[in-house]
């Protein structure tokens, strides 16, 4: 399932097009896909990506104005995250990823971490919460990564260099439990009284990744893209209702989830989801099916192999996640991982994995209570 490029030089283009193919031989070339089991995906172009980005932050935008914020902190605020938002986007806009790296090449990432780091500094000192720590720890958070990345530049994917950095991206993000309360995301973003942090570490560290695995270490077949292709929505529900039938009579059964819709709050179902979409599901399909189990699958050879680590792997992440240890969390989080592999196995694409997260994490939110 990974992205491969074919070289024909004088080769046969019928028996690759399965002998029928009577078009010229360049033309040939151009319409084989990375891989055949996969559908024809209809990807999103660069313009249409910044229409989406502007659609969604204005929506941003008229719903933090809604609720009070304004002055030159928010603007400070909303200058970084809609920076950070379009890199999330446009590197999921069809092309843009060949563009850069053919270009610009490695200085193309060094480039993008110069810039990830200059918005840091405009968030801090655009809300005056600018401090020399801080600072620091942005940098290593930005430049750290990229440097072990640089040094495994030219080696095939699977090296110690692509573990650590996915493990060292998940530390960064993963709000982990201690005696003092403490939490890198709050501190280094504490504006607006720390309701962004966790998805400005989101961003901030999702296009870190880009810049490592995209931009330096060219990793074949992540799937990040935004589109749609052949039999997706069949992939898409029968992954979420196979999902639900088993995740609801064993969570339940566990005493982990009870049945308590909330009819009261539907009226904010779009925003959530799209929140849920974009800055959970999206970001943990890209690490753990675009980063992690591809990344595996190519050290063991085997795609199974990756595929069911990775899953495993997924629910222990979650080991924290409402006190320590949550073995319930654990199993059903594995259980997760398995089905959104599955769909980004089929279709190549973590939109769709994401999308299956994203309805399993919504539906959780809207009709059932964590016990």
């Amino acid at each position: 399932m990974y992205a491969r490029r074919v070289v024909l030089d004088g080769g046969n283009t019928r028996a690759l097009c399965g002998g029928c193919c009577a078009t010229p031989e360049f033309i040939c070339a151009c319409i084989l896909r990375y891989n055949s089991r996969l559908p024809v995906t209809r990807q999103l172009g660069l313009f249409s990506m910044l229409g989406l980005w502007a659609l969604l932050t204005l929506i941003g935008v008229f719903f933090a104005v809604w609720k009070g914020y304004g002055g030159h902190e928010f603007a400070a605020t909303l200058t970084s995250f809609a920076f950070l938002f379009l890199v999330m986007l446009l590197f999921a806009a069809r092309g843009a990823e060949t563009i850069l790296a053919t270009r610009l090449g490695a200085g193309a990432a060094y480039l993008l971490g110069a810039a990830l780091f200059l918005v840091y500094l405009i968030y801090a000192l655009g809300t005056n919460t600018f401090t020399l720590g801080r600072a620091a720890t942005a940098a290593v958070l930005v430049f750290v990564p990229l440097a072990v990345a640089a040094s495994a530049e030219r080696k095939p994917a699977g090296t110690w260099q692509d573990f650590a950095i996915i493990v060292g991206i998940w530390v960064a993000v993963k709000p982990f439990p201690n005696h003092w309360g403490f939490s890198m995301s709050h501190w280094l973003w504490p504006f607006p009284g720390g309701q962004l942090a966790y998805a400005m570490t989101v961003l901030l560290c999702l296009n870190v990744s880009l810049a490592a695995f995209v931009l330096l270490r060219h990793t074949d077949g992540i799937g990040y893209s935004i589109g749609w292709g052949r039999n997706w929505g069949f992939f898409i529900l029968a992954s979420f209702l196979a999902f639900a039938c088993i995740a609801m009579p064993l969570g339940t059964g566990m005493r982990f989830i009870q049945w308590a819709p909330r009819w009261g709050e539907w009226e904010s179902l779009p925003l959530t989801a799209l929140a849920i979409l974009f800055f959970t599901a999206w970001p943990e399909e890209f690490l753990f099916r675009g980063l992690l189990q591809n990344v595996l699958s190519r050290a063991s050879k085997s795609e199974i192999v990756g595929w069911w680590t990775a899953s495993v792997l997924f629910g222990f992440s979650h080991i924290t996640n409402l006190g320590f240890p949550n073995w319930r969390y654990v199993a059903l989080a594995s259980i997760a991982g398995i089905f959104y592999g599955w769909t980004w196995r089929r279709t190549g694409s973590i939109f769709a994995s994401a999308i299956v997260h994203a309805a399993v994490d919504t539906t959780w939110h809207f009709l059932f209570r964590t016990l």
